[in-house]
């Protein structure tokens, strides 16, 4: 099995090594930078549960090095995806699946998604169709990441904890290619559960990147903070309620309830969301696949959305101050 993972920050850097050291697939990894560097040199250092570990792979800047693959993984962010497609079209053949790992509501969401949106495609995070042109997605395994991890360094990953990559198909069916997928990531230590509703999961996840990373962006507050305060906590309810009526109106299930969820999400501590993180390092913020196709959504769906609407503008007016837009 040929396996690319384009994208080597924490997660593809993560995935990477432990499919590496599992040894048993023809791994690849696309990188760029001191941490192309650093990989080429020594391999991904990863540490986990306190231990160290090598881990060597063969990387490059270009794809082009590697080849036509069984397998691509996606694991580089929303925004950074149509920039990169003339990168990633090297590695695609006539049968190579495609993994999305990417946060927030997908480009395909709306391929083999039956009822009146079906193939719709989504404005917020493929402006011109143009991913779904060159990727196509036939293509597309969908996947939700859990697991928590920092590069500490060029080619020093550090696992934080979580160990699962959800799996599924956009129509449902748990076809071969996605269950071969999974036998591998689970032979590499990790957990890989395909489901048969891929979506819903997504929205799970979606549901608290939704309102806390812009509240956490906003306010400069760690998710335990948020949950803390009477008025911060009632922002993120509100946004959350908004996008669970756009989801169930698009047969999403939602098997936690909303306080439930946001108590998981407070339950995580002293935490700064990803979007904080790179406001704060001056990086481009996923504000358009987290908060704005949430919004198109609800402009599809004929679901109200003043809270998400009234949080968006101001997170996307102080990402274009900063620069982060």
């Amino acid at each position: 099995m040929r396996v690319a993972v384009f994208g080597a920050g924490a997660i593809g850097g993560y995935l990477a090594a432990k499919l590496a050291l599992a040894g048993r697939v023809d791994l690849s990894v696309v990188a760029r930078g001191a941490h192309l560097e650093a990989i080429k040199a020594d391999g991904f250092r990863l540490i986990e549960g306190g231990k160290e570990t090598i881990a060597p792979v063969r990387a490059a800047a270009r794809a082009e090095e590697f080849g036509v693959q069984d397998y691509v993984v996606l694991a580089l962010k929303a925004h950074s995806l149509a920039p990169a497609l003339e990168q990633i079209a090297p590695l695609l053949g006539p049968d190579t699946a495609v993994v999305t790992m990417q946060n927030g509501v997908p480009w395909w969401y709306f391929y083999k998604a039956g009822g009146a949106l079906e193939g719709t495609r989504l404005a917020a995070v493929d402006p011109a169709g143009t991913i779904w042109k060159r990727l196509r997605p036939e293509r597309v395994i969908g996947s939700v990441v859990y697991p928590a991890v920092e590069v500490d360094a060029p080619g020093l990953i550090r696992h934080v904890e979580g160990t699962r990559f959800s799996l599924g198909e956009p129509s449902g069916e748990k076809s071969e290619r996605v269950a071969a997928l999974a036998r591998e990531l689970v032979k590499a230590g990790l957990q890989a559960p395909v489901r048969e509703d891929i979506r819903s999961e997504i929205w799970i996840k979606l549901w608290g990147n939704l309102s806390f990373n812009p509240i956490s962006a906003l306010t400069g507050s760690t998710l335990a903070a948020i949950v803390a305060d009477e008025g911060t906590r009632a922002l993120a309810r509100a946004m959350m309620l908004e996008a669970q009526a756009i989801g169930e109106h698009l047969g999403v299930r939602f098997p936690v309830a909303v306080d439930r969820r946001i108590k998981g999400a407070g339950d995580v501590g002293e935490h700064k969301t990803s979007m904080l993180q790179d406001l704060e390092r001056g990086r481009p913020m996923e504000i358009d696949a987290l908060v704005t196709a949430v919004q198109e959504l609800g402009r599809l769906t004929g679901q109200p959305t003043p809270t998400i609407d009234s949080v968006l503008a101001l997170v996307r007016r102080l990402a274009i101050e900063r620069g982060c837009y």
